[in-house]
């Protein structure tokens, strides 16, 4: 068929192809017969002639052509579906087609189906424009039957008429979305994984009606499960998974969207219709299910979990700040043992906390770090007899870093290791100077605390052997200072570090004692040689009988195992001398003195046991 300027006459009966124009109405197009197109394409003199008279623009019927292929002819040569379109703003017609285009059932295009809205005014835009190309995704049919077609339009020399071309591409659509399908699926329990998850929650976001602050995510955290897998085997920890997920299922409502996010965690997207209370009820349902007992094998197991959920908010950037901020209040569940909302607040704090740790790090890289030092004395001659080396660090700001600040976060991230061999090296240092400028050995030792991350992790005997030898100094120069807790995580491993480095020839503390753990069989066991009183008992002792009490019974505890006793937090003359009375050995206090930088400390030490 081909387009005319001019109103077509209406023919006696209906032709073979039919045009489509830009609605329903009558259109500016008149039809012609494909023979009748086979022979103007041939001899461009019998071309109909458009309005205004004359032939098509561009052609020259002076002009001797080589004759032409004819148009249904060519485009019968092509081998996917393809037809000649011609027309403009106003509509369009089909000029030519192959058997490809017609058994795909293309031919359909110019009648006024729904299906082909979308394709039928992308041609129209395309011939009323001065483009000469056109590539773009079209898709026909619903879902189920759905086809996709990469559809190309290119503008003809000579002519405005256009090739429409298309190529099939179900085949390779179907293989990606199945392919997809797997990559958003957890293959075990068959539910959405972390990805999908991501994904439906993205989508719901994104919807024009969507209210966040009727949505929640739920994360469910299997509590001990990894003991499961190592007692029973992987098999049956896959088994008690997907009996887990079948609950879940099974007690949520039928617009909760469930997923499988992590190993034994659960996410679930929750539309909330009373608002925050609807999470609690969920929660709750959830626990009562997982209380039923779990038959496993030869065992009967019980099941508990932490539960974390984050509300919608409108401060919330994406999806993954929505999961992230779930999971986070699963962490802090884990802590309580109850269900525990995401409070912002919270998570400000954890933030901070890591900027610290970022910036502890490249402090440390940077020897930005220093010690400051404290001297112990000894109660009944007031002489200095130690000095406790301190971490002390001031940010890039000149911020002056508490300790009980950033010593928390360097045990949190695995930074007290480094901290703790450096404080070790430059205490060592610092020492060896002293007896230097002393002539000799200046009469003190250098107490360093220990982290009970450092027992557990570092090789500390073979550390402070290092630094001892570094420097020339001997074992007994140093009193190494440990808390109750570090004997929590392992006991045996530490009773077995401090043997060693008691072979060192250092000394041993304990310090905070009465704040921790307190097993006075371990304290039979242990090699210590010094108790330390924290300062929760020493300060405000004198007007408080409890204190004095707990004091005392310290005292004589360490006197009946034969340990010598340090107080902390002296901080007046008559605590002082109380404390002297009472038959503490050592004091340490702003009595006495703050901690001092390097230089300050061995002036002090020069002047007091000259």
């Amino acid at each position: 068929m081909i387009f005319c300027g001019q109103p077509a006459a209406a023919p006696a009966k209906a032709p073979k192809h039919q045009a489509f124009g830009s609605n329903s109405t009558a259109l500016n197009f008149c039809l012609v017969p494909q023979t009748v197109m086979s022979r103007t394409m041939a001899n461009p003199a019998l071309m109909p002639k458009r309005a205004g008279g004359g032939a098509r623009a561009g052609t020259s019927c002076a002009k001797t052509a080589p004759p032409a292929v004819p148009a249904n002819q060519s485009i019968e040569l092509l081998p996917v579906p393809a037809a000649v379109v011609c027309g403009d703003a106003a509509g369009f017609a089909l000029v030519a087609d192959n058997a490809a285009f017609r058994a795909a059932g293309l031919a359909a295009i110019v009648t006024p189906l729904p299906e082909f809205d979308d394709i039928r005014s992308r041609i129209v835009a395309f011939l009323g424009s001065s483009a000469l190309r056109l590539e773009f995704s079209w898709q026909l049919g619903t879902a189920v039957n759905c086809r996709y077609f990469q559809v190309t339009l290119a503008r003809l020399a000579g002519d405005g008429d256009a090739t429409l071309s298309f190529v099939d591409q179900t085949a390779e659509r179907r293989t990606e979305q199945s392919l997809r399908r797997e990559m958003m699926t957890d293959s075990l329990s068959g539910l959405p994984n972390r990805a999908g998850f991501g994904d439906m929650l993205e989508q719901k976001l994104s919807e024009a009606d969507c209210d966040i602050s009727r949505l929640a995510v739920l994360i469910l955290d299997i509590d001990r499960f990894s003991r499961v897998n190592a007692c029973l085997g992987s098999l049956a920890g896959d088994e008690l998974l997907i009996t887990v997920a079948r609950r879940l299922k099974g007690v949520l409502r039928a617009h909760d969207l469930l997923a499988r996010t992590g190993g034994d965690e659960f996410g679930i997207l929750l539309t909330l219709d009373d608002g925050h209370s609807d999470a609690d009820h969920v929660a709750r349902r959830i626990q009562a299910a997982l209380a039923v007992p779990f038959r496993l094998s030869d065992f009967e197991i019980r099941v508990a979990c932490s539960i974390g959920i984050a509300f919608g908010s409108d401060a919330m950037a994406d999806s993954e700040d929505f999961i992230r901020n779930a999971q986070f209040a699963v962490k802090h569940s884990k802590a309580t043992g109850e269900v525990e909302a995401y409070q912002f607040q919270v998570f400000d704090i954890a933030r901070e906390q890591f900027a610290m740790e970022t910036a502890l790090r490249r402090a440390l890289d940077m020897g930005k770090l220093r010690l400051t030092y404290q001297p112990i004395c000894d109660l009944a001659t007031g002489r200095i007899i130690a000095f406790e080396a301190l971490a002390r660090w001031r940010d890039d700001e000149g911020v002056e870093q508490s300790p009980v600040n950033f010593i928390p976060v360097a045990e949190e991230s695995g930074l007290i290791i480094p901290l703790g061999r450096w404080a070790m090296d430059e205490a060592a240092r610092t020492l060896a100077g002293w007896d230097r400028r002393w002539g000799a050995n200046c009469g003190i030792r250098m107490a360093v605390n220990l982290s009970a991350i450092q027992l557990q992790r570092d090789h500390v005997p073979r550390m402070v052997k290092q630094a001892l030898a570094e420097n020339a100094l001997t074992g007994d120069r140093f009193t190494l200072e440990l808390t109750e807790s570090a004997l929590i995580a392992d006991p045996d491993r530490v009773i077995q570090t401090m043997h060693a480095l008691k072979a060192l020839g250092t000394t041993l503390a304990m310090d905070d004692f009465g704040t921790g753990y307190s097993n006075l069989a371990y304290l039979q066991k242990l090699p210590i040689d010094v108790l330390k009183i924290d300062r929760s008992f020493v300060t405000g002792m004198l007007a408080d009988r409890d204190k004095i009490a707990i004091v005392r019974a310290i005292l004589s505890l360490a006197q009946a195992l034969g340990l010598k006793t340090t107080a902390e937090g002296i901080e007046t003359i008559e605590l002082s001398q109380t404390l002297a009375a009472m038959g503490c050995t050592y004091g340490q206090g702003f009595h006495f003195a703050r901690p001092l930088e390097a230089a300050a400390a061995y002036a002090l030490l020069a002047a007091r046991n000259a």
